[in-house]
């Protein structure tokens, strides 16, 4: 797709109001990390139960992702970006009815609705960036607005932490304290939605494309790439989700929800620096080095977290973050590289693996509810996770098998 010429005035001001969709969509996929600690205790769940909010969330990935583009494709971009912020909009308001009958369905289906206007957003917010100027800077933009995104993921839980955790008399108000945040988030993307409906958007121009017959998956770099990215997203948010019970483990740190919430923008604030950081790296060195080396890295900290206790276990797990930064570009581009006329269709593919991020968290779950096992040895999933991307980064990502 390319952009009308006549309308390259308008670059800048548009791009600011796509970074203002990625930093929403940043902000609410993180707040699921103090959500996860919150309604596990209101409705006094197990790992498993209260993982059913990530296989919300991300499920939405892998179920809404194909729809969302064919009624995009339908009604163009920027009623789809006002689309989904409606949906997202929708999503967060019914957390009110939600915490007033203190009713972990609704708040599931709400999380649900959320996500799937994140769906829309996403579907949008990628490749306009991309197109939203010149050719042979579009990764420079991308790079920025994923910047913007880890600043949102960065900040909403920090915030989270201060308006809804915390010590309640009741049920009553320990479910009304989320009620707030998701209004605010509701009333930003409604404004935000009306701001888009009275903008005057570079018009996107489709450029049509032959239909491309065949497998997409006789390549073997894509076929154990989707594998790798569902793997990176699922232990990526695996770490986030419990992050809070972990550090109030008596043998970790036993720190109260409210404290242990505020060292969760430490993890997702190392993803914004590695990105920025990886940015640079990346153009002295390849992509399946830097690769190998950040998931060598992530496997030896979650393997010392796993063997240790107290602020090392801590400290090595809030360190993954920094080297989960720079996974997802990697591993996109590394799945699509030499596939020539195949690359549109082996993209739309890779966009479902997020479904990880609903599958991994799960299985960590039933491990963590395990009394053999618990929620310390569980991190053996992100752990596994990390050691098929070293081998993808090695020799996965080849065409053949050395």
């Amino acid at each position: 797709m390319t952009l009308k010429t006549d309308s390259k005035n308008t670059y800048k001001a548009a791009f600011v109001l796509m970074t203002s969709l990625f930093f929403m969509w940043g902000a609410i996929a993180s707040l699921n990390d103090i959500l996860i600690p919150h309604l596990k205790g209101l409705f006094n769940l197990n790992y498993t139960q209260i993982m059913l909010i990530q296989v919300s969330f991300f499920g939405a990935y892998f179920t809404m992702a194909v729809p969302a583009s064919m009624v995009i494709s339908r009604i163009g971009f920027k009623r789809g970006i006002v689309l989904g912020l409606i949906i997202v909009g929708i999503g967060c308001l019914l957390f009110i009815p939600a915490a007033y009958f203190i009713s972990y369905a609704l708040f599931l289906f709400g999380v649900f609705i959320m996500a799937t206007g994140n769906v829309f957003l996403q579907v949008v917010g990628n490749p306009y960036v991309a197109v939203l100027g010149k050719p042979e800077t579009a990764s420079s933009r991308l790079n920025l607005a994923q910047g913007v995104n880890s600043l949102g993921t960065t900040l909403a839980p920090l915030m989270g932490a201060y308006l809804i955790l915390g010590s309640f008399s009741n049920d009553q108000d320990k479910a009304a304290s989320v009620q707030g945040p998701y209004i605010g988030l509701a009333v930003f993307a409604f404004l935000v939605a009306v701001v888009f409906t009275y903008s005057k958007l570079p018009h996107v121009e489709s450029e049509t494309q032959e239909k491309v017959e065949g497998n997409v998956f006789q390549f073997r770099q894509l076929r154990l790439g989707i594998i790798a990215l569902a793997l990176y997203v699922g232990a990526e948010v695996s770490i986030g989700s419990y992050i809070v019970s972990f550090l109030g483990e008596s043998h970790i740190v036993g720190f109260s929800e409210e404290l242990a919430a505020k060292y969760i923008p430490m993890y997702w604030g190392g993803l914004m620096i590695g990105r920025f950081l990886g940015s640079a790296i990346l153009q002295k060195y390849s992509a399946p080095k830097v690769l190998a080396w950040a998931s060598a890295a992530a496997f030896v900290l979650i393997g010392i977290t796993i063997m240790s206790d107290g602020y090392l276990a801590m400290w090595s797990m809030l360190l993954v973050g920094l080297f989960n930064s720079i996974m997802w570009s990697n591993i996109f581009t590394m799945s699509i590289d030499g596939l020539g006329k195949y690359t549109i269709k082996a993209s739309g593919v890779l966009v479902m693996a997020p479904v990880g991020g609903a599958i991994f968290p799960l299985l960590q779950g039933v491990l963590a509810d395990m009394p053999a096992v618990g929620l310390h040895l569980s991190y053996v999933i992100p752990l596994v996770s990390y050691l098929f991307i070293l081998y993808y980064a090695i020799n996965g990502y080849k065409p053949k098998s050395s």
